[in-house]
């Protein structure tokens, strides 16, 4: 098992945290990511996250939830915890780091009450899937979005 230590993310890493961010949805800048990061730090019953952290202190793995009290696809109840974003950094995957972050964000959104835990990817992103299935997640449904200019 991996050296790896899971805990929850704090301003403490805000500069490590939102460069894995960047890594995740990179549309947005490393600044914006800062600044979302300081409004989740405010909302803890609602958002979380958690960092991988290895025996030199890099941050490695992150992972973050929130509180969804919309329609979730698939899902029989509301609200439900949803797995918004899971990253860990190549050269240290299949060490079983993406299964504690996953491990952490199940036992806050049981704190919080919440007995199903949602999340997606991108039809494109096979490496995911398979990530989510080898982390006891099912498959519930295939969605394409379109849009027309008005």
């Amino acid at each position: 098992m991996s050296a790896i230590v899971v805990r929850p993310a704090t301003a403490e890493h805000l500069d490590a945290w939102a460069s894995l961010r960047h890594q995740l949805w990179p549309e947005l800048s490393v600044a914006d990511h800062q600044a979302e990061i300081l409004d989740a730090l405010s909302q803890p019953d609602r958002l979380a996250a958690f960092l991988g952290i290895d025996p030199a202190g890099r941050v490695v793995g992150l992972a973050e939830a929130s509180v969804r009290t919309d329609y979730v696809n698939g899902c029989e109840t509301s609200p439900v915890a949803f797995l918004e974003g899971i990253i860990v950094d190549p050269p240290v995957r299949r060490q079983g780091i993406a299964a504690r972050l996953v491990a952490a964000v199940s036992d806050w959104a049981r704190r919080q009450g919440l007995s199903e835990l949602a999340s997606d990817a991108e039809l494109h992103n096979t490496v995911s899937h398979a990530m989510h299935a080898a982390l006891g997640f099912e498959e519930t449904e295939r969605v394409v979005y379109f849009r027309r200019s008005l």
